[in-house]
């Protein structure tokens, strides 16, 4: 095999390697398989035009024509000429499926489905970085500015799954990266012939150093351990580094695993020790203050997320689709309209210390009024910032909705919908018998799920002998629970995550909501929220109330009035209750049929035609010409630094393709020398020049006499009557390259390479050409003004 066709082989590896990552975002992860078929195919192309050999421009078109057909054919044949030319429809059909796309990237949670529109996204991605490969490391020969594409690609797969690609994605694209670069190299040195490794080391007969089945040469050897030693230290150094992530409220949550993903979803997140540092502030600091027309301000938490997840060592919000924040939220999930009901509305200003991309507001929120870049996720009802934005200095307006259901309609509360129950009864098989023994116990004799739930309230908050310290050592586990059942002390995180896991045991739908309590009311009517408040409590789900807070801790926040025994009966009527045209109602009801209810609706039952009419139009995903030209701008904007580098390499290939051109290979020496230093001066004779570069480069051996070799054939090539073809003096150019590299320091070498001062030429010669073309063009033009004014003077 030849060294340009291993090249390509490994251009193709490479890039299927990193691909890898993208593997776990898309279920079932077949379009790999495709998209392995169209750049191979492509690669091929690639391989018969440098065959032939056709010019570089004309190469990368014939591998974009083929791309292009491989495409249509796959997926736009029924709209393509003859089945595989793409014509106007073929790319509307394809604008079309990119939309489709974008729009399913940002409906989906990871795994998403294979759609048709993800998978040309993924299909077409892959193609376009590979073919970006291809150019770069075999067409041009230089494989290391191909590794941005590849890193451009796996840092998108990382990105979409909120830094969770996995040590294995990442060795992979590593390893593929590697085996390019060693592809490169080897390629070089067989361009250079035999290489000797020195001496033999064994005196056996017919021992070889350079034989064919004798050891890998020494400069192959010693990239692979550096290239080894590089992904081991790439391996083991972020977990001896800290980790610097954002807190649920100013600081680091101590143990988060990330936030919201640009991509159209939000990862899970841990706050739970960022909550206890707060609690334990000597100082309370105001983080929040908001006036509201709430008669009573005991029962306005201020939610900021929901845990719903619980896996036997923390709790966590699960990952789900992410979407622009609506002008008038849903209407709650499994909340009736029987249920007495108070719109409030409440201003809220956050201090310029407070920074924290979950906004606080009251639950269920109807509609939130809030400039900046915020998203909706509405499982948990919550608005999240997106690129960096945070709650710093924020003013918002929300309108929510203060439910109160009474004691009779949550006893009479129905089974919970099948889907729901399922996702928020999940308890991890490592949770302790006892847990489930104790909440057996506490709750015996009650009749049905709401009187479980307040037995276990009124358990810890008041009967079970438990005690509030903020000093315990804050877990989240099984062991953690237990332990606390036990000891029976801790603050707001134990009590909500163990009456929570006890209501999951009992097969009560539960979750964890964590936020800040009402706060202070303040002599000027507005109320302070201080960061003490910070708190987590229960929310548990009864079908009709929808999500109700419970509150197990003791000695904080209030307990709900629907748990307590002097609950009124009977539902309110009147203007408590909104009408049909409230502010916190949905705009519109979807047009459904009556045999389905909005429940059935919002859980997806309604078959396929409704959930396609009650979709939102807008789409949360991102606008896929935006996508498509962020990434053309990131590409740009990281090849702006690689164009003198680029020039510089493709003028040396072009000068010493020939080796017949002594004029063309002196003119890459003194522009090497000047790259490393030597400024080149053209009144001197070839012979002076010679010998100015070997005394200011410092050259010496070889390099210095391969200078003064091709000066006296530049002499002879310019004075000989007839002068002799001269041979190797491309050979001779490497070494004087080689010399120069070998006497000048660190940061000459990195200037010579990546900013060399002889791209200075490629300035001049647009500026030559800018010039001529200028005077070409102003001449035709008074050419044409002077043919043309005789007749204008006759008409």
């Amino acid at each position: 095999m030849s060294g340009r066709a291993r090249l390509t082989l490994a251009a193709w590896g490479a890039t299927l390697m990193a691909s890898g990552a993208l593997l776990p975002l898309v279920k079932p992860a077949t379009w790999i398989f495709t998209a392995a078929f169209v750049l191979a195919l492509v690669s091929g192309v690639g391989t018969l035009a440098r065959r032939a050999p056709l010019a570089r421009p004309l190469t990368l078109l014939a591998q974009l024509a083929v791309a292009l057909l491989a495409l249509t054919v796959i997926f736009a044949r029924e709209q393509a000429i003859l089945w595989f030319l793409p014509g106007p429809q073929v790319f509307t059909h394809a604008a079309d499926l990119f939309a489709a796309g974008a729009e399913d990237v940002g409906r989906y949670a990871i795994p998403a489905p294979d759609t048709e529109g993800i998978r040309l996204m993924l299909v077409g991605g892959v193609v376009a970085i590979g073919l970006t490969v291809d150019t770069l490391a075999v067409t041009f020969r230089k494989a290391a500015p191909a590794g941005l594409p590849l890193l451009a690609l796996y840092s998108v797969a990382a990105g979409l799954s909120g830094g969770g690609a996995g040590w294995l994605w990442f060795l992979l694209a590593a390893a593929g990266y590697l085996l390019l670069l060693l592809a490169e190299g080897r390629d070089r040195l067989s361009q250079w012939g035999r290489v000797f490794g020195g001496a033999q080391r064994s005196a056996r007969p017919g021992s070889s150093v350079a034989g064919g089945g004798g050891p890998t040469f020494a400069p192959a050897r010693t990239g692979r351990r550096i290239g080894a030693v590089a992904m081991g230290v790439a391996m083991v150094v972020p977990f001896a580094l800290p980790g610097f992530t954002g807190g649920l409220i100013g600081n680091g949550d101590g143990e988060g695993t990330g936030g919201e993903g640009r991509g159209g979803t939000i990862s899970a997140v841990n706050p739970l020790v960022s909550l206890q540092d707060n609690l334990r502030q000597p100082e309370d600091r105001e983080v929040l203050r908001y006036r509201t027309n709430a008669r009573d301000t005991s029962g306005l938490y201020l939610r900021l997320v929901a845990l719903d997840q619980f896996d036997g060592t923390s709790w966590k919000s699960s990952a789900r689709p992410i979407e622009a924040v609506p002008k008038q939220l849903p209407w709650p999930d499994g909340l009736s309209q029987s249920v007495r009901i108070t719109e409030v509305t409440s201003n809220f200003v956050a201090s310029e210390g407070y920074e924290q991309k979950w906004l606080p507001m009251p639950y269920p929120a109807g509609r939130v009024d809030i400039d900046g870049r915020w998203r909706y996720e509405p499982a948990g009802r919550m608005l999240v910032g997106d690129d960096k934005q945070t709650t710093k200095g924020a003013r918002y307006t929300v309108s929510s909705l203060d439910v109160q259901p009474t004691s009779e309609q949550l006893a009479a509360a129905g089974d919970a919908p099948e889907k729901l129950l399922r996702e928020y009864t999940k308890i991890p098989a490592s949770l302790p018998a006892d847990v489930k023994a104790t909440a057996l116990q506490v709750t015996q004799g009650a009749r049905n799920d709401y009187e479980q739930a307040v037995k276990l309230q009124e358990w810890f908050a008041r009967d079970g002998g438990f005690r509030y310290d903020v000093d315990v050592e804050s877990g989240t586990g099984v062991q953690a629970i237990s332990r606390f059942l036990k000891d029976k002390e801790g603050f707001c995180v134990h009590f909500s995550f163990s009456m929570a896991a006890m209501a999951r045991s009992l097969g009560i739908p539960a979750r964890v909501a964590v936020g800040f309590m009402p706060g202070t009311t303040q002599t000027d009517g507005s109320v302070s929220v201080g960061i003490r408040d910070a708190h987590a409590w229960p929310e548990l789900y009864f079908e009709g109330a929808g999500w109700t807070r419970f509150e197990p801790t003791p000695s904080r926040g209030s307990t709900p009035s629907y748990t307590q025994d002097n609950t009124p009966s009977g539902a309110a009527t009147g203007p408590a209750r909104p009408e049909q045209s409230a502010s916190a109602q949905p705009s519109a009801a979807p047009s459904a049929s009556a045999s389905c209810t909005p429940q059935e609706r919002r859980l997806g039952d309604c078959g396929p035609e409704e959930e396609v009419a009650g979709a939102d139009s807008s789409g949360g995903g991102p606008n896929p010409l935006a996508v498509v030209l962020i990434v053309v701008g990131v590409l740009a904007v990281l090849a702006v630094p690689l164009l003198p580098l680029l020039w510089r390499t493709r003028v040396r290939a072009r000068r010493l393709g020939a080796d017949g051109a002594t004029l063309a290979v002196w003119q890459e020496i003194i522009d090497t020398a000047w790259d490393y230093g030597v400024e080149p001066d053209e009144s001197q004779t070839p012979r002076r020049t010679a010998a100015r570069i070997v005394s200011l480069g410092e050259l010496g051996g070889e390099a210095a006499d391969a200078v003064h070799r091709v000066a006296r054939a530049v002499e002879e090539t310019l004075y000989a009557p007839n002068p002799r073809p001269a041979s190797g003096l491309a050979e001779e150019a490497a070494r004087i390259r080689a010399g120069f590299h070998a006497t000048a320091d660190r940061g000459t070498r990195l200037r010579a390479l990546l900013a060399p001062r002889s791209a200075v030429r490629l300035r001049w010669s647009t500026a030559a050409w800018w010039s001529e073309t200028t005077t070409t063009w102003s001449t035709r033009r008074d050419a044409l003004l002077t043919r043309a004014t005789p007749r204008l003077r006759r008409n």
